[in-house]
C-alpha cells in the first residue's frame, strides 16, 4: 500500500509540474485569435483606436492586473492611434462569457474595426505587443 501511495504522489507531482510548466510557457504570450469575433464601441463602453485597441479584462483583487494596466497604458501612449480599454470582468459577465475569459488579466488586441486579432492571459510582453501593433 505504501508503494501505491508513493506512486500516486509521484504521479500527482509530475502532472502538477507539467501543468505549471505549460502555463508558465504560455503566460503573457500573444496568441492569434479567432478573427470572426468583433467587438463594438457600445459593447466596450469606449471608442476604438484608429490603429488598434488594447482591451484588458481585470478584477479588483488581481495582482498582475496593475502592471498590465500600466504596460498597456504606456504602449497606448507611445503608439499613435492605439486605445486602451480596461474592463472590470465582474461587471461585464456577458462579454466574459462570450469571449471565454477564464482568468485575469486577459488582454485582447483589436483592429480598427473591432475585429479580435490576438489575445493573451497574464502580463503580456511589451515586444510582442509592439510587434502585433506594427510598431516594433
Amino acid at each position: 500500500m505504501t508503494t501505491t501511495g508513493t506512486a500516486v504522489c509521484a504521479l500527482v507531482l509530475v502532472l502538477a509540474s507539467l501543468f505549471g510548466w505549460r502555463r508558465a510557457a504560455r503566460d503573457g504570450r500573444l496568441r492569434t485569435a479567432d478573427r470572426r469575433t468583433r467587438l463594438t464601441p457600445e459593447e466596450l463602453g469606449a471608442p476604438l483606436g484608429e490603429r488598434a485597441t488594447l482591451v484588458q479584462f481585470s478584477t479588483e483583487h488581481c495582482g498582475p492586473c496593475r502592471p498590465t494596466r500600466r504596460l498597456l497604458g504606456e504602449v497606448a501612449t507611445a503608439v499613435p492611434g492605439v486605445a486602451h480599454i480596461d474592463l472590470d470582468a465582474d461587471r461585464a459577465p456577458a462579454l466574459v462569457h462570450r469571449l471565454n475569459v477564464l482568468r485575469t488579466p486577459t488582454v485582447l488586441v483589436l483592429d480598427p474595426a473591432g475585429v479580435l486579432l490576438h489575445r493573451s492571459t497574464g502580463v503580456p510582453r511589451r515586444a510582442e505587443l509592439l510587434t502585433a501593433l506594427g510598431a516594433d
